[in-house]
């Protein structure tokens, strides 16, 4: 058994937490609202996030973050992106030994175009970071609070740790793990995914069919690698459950906030409307930026994320958005992958 910090009370956070748990490890989960905590600790649910669930109480809710982090050489980063810098701050000042983080979110920061490992790294003092590993790929948290199998990919520069955090998760009955070395391909595309989320679901808000969808999640894929390889990504781990796996199960879900998020906006609703009333962070939207940015600087095309730059910052017509993509210019599909396996 390990004592085990998940930070972060949101639903993927708790929704670990159950699995942790499930697995036999001491979890404590720390968030900051305290009558959140409080609802953890007396009641053993977490009805915002995951209403209809009974935690169990091997789930220990912690308000007071240097109290969460006691003991503890695993913390499990389960906060929005845009949060990841200033719980991370307050992480150093509070750890005294070396931290394994496994980072869970998924994104890109927009301006400094940084991936969730890379701002880790940069903002934990050496003395205080073991190992960075990211966990990532096709999972709701809905479903695997209610123990639906799943499958997820865990990847690191430093490949025992991975194996490590691969046991710590892994519960035969349906969370399974997998490795994978290629850190940047893991990263890049649990981050881009989201991107051609918002785009799919602003689609289905539009009325198109399973044909407009299925083309998107396509040639969304193309552009996930494209940006990904550029990068020193391996392009055949697009293929796999944070590529393709990710994509099909973020792309078709109503359990995804994104999709969700893309579907408003493709019935006429504007972005701030979306966005105050989701009641979660949409990752895709500072994700989409983050990427424009990459491909402007990478000179890579991806028109899919240009579009929907336009639509979701630029204030571009949705149905116009749509139809630009339509009227490029011709090309081969086969050349295009050749070009992005090379």
């Amino acid at each position: 058994m390990e004592q085990v910090a998940v930070l972060g009370a949101g639903s993927w956070g708790t929704a670990l937490s159950i699995v942790l748990a499930d697995n036999g490890h001491a979890v404590r989960l720390w968030g900051h609202r305290k009558e959140q905590i409080d609802e953890i600790n007396e009641k053993h649910t977490n009805e915002q996030y995951l209403p209809g669930i009974q935690l169990p109480e091997a789930i220990v809710g912690f308000f007071d973050l240097q109290k969460a982090l006691e003991g503890v050489e695993v913390v499990v980063l389960a906060v929005p992106t845009k949060a990841i810098r200033e719980v991370l701050q307050k992480v150093r000042q509070c750890a005294k030994e070396p931290l394994t983080i496994v980072s869970v979110s998924k994104g890109i920061e927009p301006d400094t175009n940084k991936r969730i490992s890379e701002i880790i790294e940069e903002e934990m003092p050496a003395h205080l970071l073991k190992d960075v590993v990211v966990l990532s790929g096709p999972s709701h948290a809905e479903e695997v609070s209610l123990r639906h199998p799943t499958t997820v990919t865990v990847s690191s520069k430093n490949m025992e740790a991975a194996e490590k955090i691969q046991d710590l998760f892994m519960n035969h009955q349906y969370f399974r793990v997998y490795t994978n070395p290629d850190l940047i391909g893991v990263e890049i595309g649990g981050a881009l995914k989201n991107i051609i989320a918002l785009a799919a679901g602003i689609t289905d808000g539009l009325g198109y069919g399973d044909n407009a969808k299925a083309a998107l999640m396509t040639r969304g894929l193309a552009e996930m690698a494209r940006l990904g390889s550029k990068l020193g990504a391996n392009p055949l781990t697009f293929a796999g459950l944070t590529g393709i796996g990710d994509l099909i199960v973020t792309c078709t879900s109503v359990h995804s906030r994104n999709w969700r998020a893309g579907n408003l906006l493709g019935k006429g609703h504007c972005l701030d409307e979306v966005l105050a009333n989701m009641g979660m962070v949409v990752e895709g939207v500072r994700t989409t930026k983050a990427a424009y940015q990459l491909a402007q600087k990478m000179q890579v095309e991806m028109p899919i994320t240009n579009v929907l730059y336009d639509v979701l910052f630029n204030g571009k017509d949705v149905k116009s958005a749509v139809d630009s993509l339509m009227a490029r210019g011709k090309t081969s599909e086969l050349e295009d992958l050749v070009n992005i396996s090379l």
